[in-house]
């Protein structure tokens, strides 16, 4: 009798063990999917840069209008913004959205636009690497391929700074960016100030750097 009572409490043991070993796991709820955060865009925010062939540089809309002139090189003549050598020859036209330029290569042989020597200096006297047109956010950290310039041709385009660019979220291939300067009511603030790009060429193997300023000779209600 006392060997059946014995067996027993064991049959019960093992029972009550493998209840336990049986009862189901407390499962951790899954962490809510992460939100996605959308860049934020000033309103000022520009996405191109097209040149204006009217007399006043600006956005049509703009409530002030900017007058410029050129400091460095003085241009030889008055209201103009140029510069010639005997290699090369260049044309600006800056206004709020962009500092727009044009360049043509006086001699037979090719020349080439270093972009990542090139340095654009901001009206807050900030200086950093050159933007162009076809420049993307995602190009910030990355080697800019230089431009083939070829024997007595010319050159169209635009720059600012690198600095300005703003993350165009699922459209990689907008370029998004900050304007040059203001065109509302602070835009009276940057009177007098200046900025430019230091223009590198690559010319028969060796750097030239050619050096552009500009200031805001004035800025009127439209």
């Amino acid at each position: 009798m006392r060997k059946a009572l014995v067996v027993l409490a064991a049959v019960c043991a093992l029972a009550l063990s493998a209840g336990c070993g049986s009862a189901p796991e407390v499962e951790s709820a899954a962490p809510p999917p992460a939100a996605t955060v959308k860049p934020v865009v000033p309103t000022n925010a520009v996405t191109s840069a097209a040149d204006s062939v009217g007399s006043v540089p600006g956005s049509a809309d703009a409530k002030f209008v900017y007058r410029f002139r050129q400091v460095e090189p003085t241009s030889g003549s008055s209201g103009t913004f140029s510069f010639r050598d005997r290699d090369l020859s260049f044309s600006f036209r800056p206004s709020p959205n962009a500092l727009y330029f044009q360049v043509e290569n006086l001699q037979g042989r090719a020349v080439q636009l270093d972009w990542d020597r090139s340095v654009f200096y901001d009206a807050h006297d900030r200086s950093g690497k050159v933007g162009h047109n076809t420049t993307r956010w995602r190009d910030r950290f990355s080697v800019q391929t230089y431009t083939l310039i070829p024997p007595q041709q010319r050159y169209s385009d635009y720059v600012f700074s690198l600095d300005d660019l703003l993350d165009p979220g699922a459209d990689a291939e907008q370029q998004l960016r900050r304007p040059l300067l203001p065109e509302d009511a602070s835009a009276t603030t940057y009177s007098g100030k200046t900025f430019g790009v230091d223009l590198v060429f690559m010319i028969e193997n060796q750097p030239r750097t050619y050096t552009f300023r500009f200031q805001v000779q004035s800025v009127i209600p439209r």
